[in-house]
């Protein structure tokens, strides 16, 4: 019998630094790879692109929101469709085929000048960083043992925000020269660097050949075809406990938007804040999440706790949007010291939320149909993505009852999470891959 990778023991054991940029498992050492060098590349795009698009593309500020809203749609759909494919046809081959697709999509952008090339490329790249999230979890979900897919999807959301830091300061130089030839430049490498991530993932598709049909590496568990798709099993889409805790999640990531545009505004239009402060948090969340992520997933592939993490995030974020509320009324200095300890909050609510989320889309899954559920997964996440910035914006527009609304809506999530998982693992539970007999690895 061919050993599952649970088999090479330092996956999950190892700590520090060391465990996250170079991990001893080949397989996420190769994830880890591909995650670092995408993730600088974004760092250099979100950084520069606006900047490109109104001041050397010519495209209004208008045409790029809506351009980017159309992309949004299809990254959501793109997710949700990413996870039969994976089913189908392997989840490390779509994880390639999309990171790809996002890197070509990225070096377009600089020869866009138009609004329709605008939006077709922005739904090529939006659509392929989608894609991406969805097979990358797939693999985690086929490829790892419960305690050991956790904890490498904290370790690469680590060097996910690391990675994307660094991307922004190196960013500087261009945004420092400020010409548009800097602008381009700057551009042309984001999408060079966001395809040469393709070059750890060819080298794992070649290592570990997917099984046609299952999403699965060569050696990982297949079970025999049931009902519901090429690899058996239940529906997700039929799942409705799984698409409860989905769109629950989707409620909670909501904060994501609250931390990236809710707060900016907040400060800008609200507080007597100065604008570095806008800055100052973005920095501080990083180093947090980078600090504590890790350690805050221990423990959550189980359900149970899975869902007490979301729960306790919940309530975290009911704190730190009344800390958000109250910083509107003390002058620069109280105001700028009441945002910090807010943000601090905030970031121990985005781990703990998080740790939670990934526990239960991993675990409350039917292992038959890894890719489609971390599809249905990473719909809610894009999902919630997309409608962020106008539900935000338009509940803190009311102020402080409309922070303590939102607090609450987080709280109400978090709980009902647990509600809902508590009748879900009190369910038949799915036939674990581990106890399901090999089939023979692909040739």
């Amino acid at each position: 019998m061919t050993p599952s990778r649970s088999a090479h023991p330092r996956s999950s054991s190892a700590t520090g630094w060391r465990a996250v940029v170079r991990p001893a498992d080949p397989l996420a050492r190769a994830l880890t790879s591909a995650t670092a060098t995408s993730s600088f590349a974004n760092g250099v795009f979100y950084a520069v692109s606006a900047l490109f698009f109104t001041r050397v593309a010519g495209l209004s500020a208008t045409t790029v929101g809506l351009g980017l809203s159309v992309a949004g749609a299809v990254g959501v759909a793109g997710a949700l469709l990413a996870g039969w494919v994976c089913d189908a046809v392997g989840a490390h081959r779509v994880l390639l085929a999309a990171t790809a697709v996002q890197g070509g999509a990225l070096l377009v952008y600089v020869l866009v000048r138009d609004p329709l090339a605008f939006t077709v490329v922005a739904c090529a790249a939006v659509g392929g960083r989608a894609v991406q999230g969805t097979a990358r979890s797939a693999v985690l979900a086929t490829a790892f043992p419960g305690p050991d897919r956790v904890a490498v999807r904290a370790r690469l959301r680590v060097v996910t925000n690391v990675g994307i830091g660094l991307g922004t300061c190196a960013a500087a130089a261009a945004l420092l020269v400020g010409s548009a030839s800097a602008y381009a430049v700057a551009l042309v490498a984001t999408g060079l660097l966001a395809l040469s991530a393709c070059v750890p993932l060819v080298r794992l598709a070649r290592t570990l050949p997917g099984t046609p049909g299952t999403g699965a590496p060569a050696g990982r568990p297949v079970p025999a075809p049931r009902d519901g798709g090429p690899g058996g099993g239940r529906s997700p889409l039929r799942d409705r406990r799984y698409l409860a805790v989905t769109a629950l999640n989707a409620v909670v990531g909501l904060h994501f938007g609250v931390q990236t545009v809710g707060v900016p505004l907040w400060i800008a239009g609200h507080t007597d804040a100065p604008p570095v402060t806008v800055s100052i948090l973005m920095v501080l969340n990083t180093v947090l999440v980078a600090t504590l992520q890790v350690r805050a997933s221990r423990g959550t592939h189980e359900a149970g706790r899975a869902a007490r993490a979301v729960a306790t995030a919940g309530a975290l974020l009911v704190l730190a949007c009344a800390l958000y509320a109250t910083a509107a009324a003390g002058g620069p200095l109280a105001a700028a010291a009441v945002l910090v300890l807010a943000a601090g909050v905030h970031a121990l609510a985005e781990v703990r939320a998080e740790a939670g989320a990934w526990g239960l889309a991993f675990e409350l899954a039917d292992p038959r149909r890894a890719g489609a559920y971390q599809g249905v997964s990473q719909t809610g996440i894009a999902a919630s993505s997309m409608v962020a910035p106008v539900v935000v914006t338009t509940v803190i527009a009311h102020g402080t009852p409309g922070w303590l609304t939102l607090g609450a809506v987080f709280a109400l999530a978090g709980a009902l999470t647990v509600v809902v998982v508590r009748v879900a693992v009190r369910s038949p539970r799915p036939t674990p891959l581990d106890a399901v007999p090999l089939a023979p690895a692909a040739r």
